[in-house]
């Protein structure tokens, strides 16, 4: 996937494949429901953690499974390469090669305007935590944040699913807050 790292249309984009911008949010309510689709139920591991420079993660998610290689975060921005994998090597992998239990949590696509938010509802260890993710096209796209959006945690590393993944139990979640955009 090609994806700008700035709105200047002059940006090469050739240099960006594999490229990653996403905010991330704690979840307030339940506002987002009614806008989602049917959600997608995921277990992922990981495979490799090199502190905060590189992750390889698998993904089963219903009948498909996805290897990714995700690189140290500069703002907004990460590389990230994913590619699809035969689901019964996922499910080993998950079971052999992942030092703890997998995350698992349902995936709901909420289409709003021009963005689409993934919203992430855990399960398990992590069972009441309510995250939601925006890809953009570039980092200085505008974000309408839904009232349901609540304290941004793009950069606590607390919220990073790779974290996530090597705690018991679910992060205290930061005063409610709303961010701007």
């Amino acid at each position: 996937m090609r994806l700008p790292i700035s709105s200047d249309s002059s940006a090469p984009t050739d240099q960006n494949m594999g490229i990653e911008i996403e905010r991330k949010f704690l979840v307030v309510g339940d506002g987002w429901q009614k806008a989602a689709r049917p959600g997608c139920s995921m277990r992922q591991g990981y495979l490799a953690q090199s502190g905060s420079t590189s992750i390889v993660r698998v993904r089963c998610a219903e009948d498909r499974a996805f290897l990714t290689v995700k690189g140290q975060r500069e703002g907004l921005v990460r590389p990230e390469f994913e590619y699809e994998i035969p689901y019964t090597e996922a499910e080993e992998m998950l079971r052999t090669l992942c030092r703890n239990p997998p995350i698992e949590k349902t995936r709901y696509r909420v289409k709003l305007g021009e963005l689409s938010w993934d919203v992430d509802v855990f399960s398990g260890r992590l069972d009441g935590l309510v995250l939601a993710e925006v890809e953009l096209k570039c980092v200085d796209q505008p974000v309408e944040l839904p009232a349901w959006i609540g304290a941004e945690v793009t950069y606590d590393p607390q919220y990073g699913n790779a974290v996530l993944s090597e705690i018991p139990v679910m992060p205290s979640a930061p005063a409610p807050q709303r961010t701007s955009t």
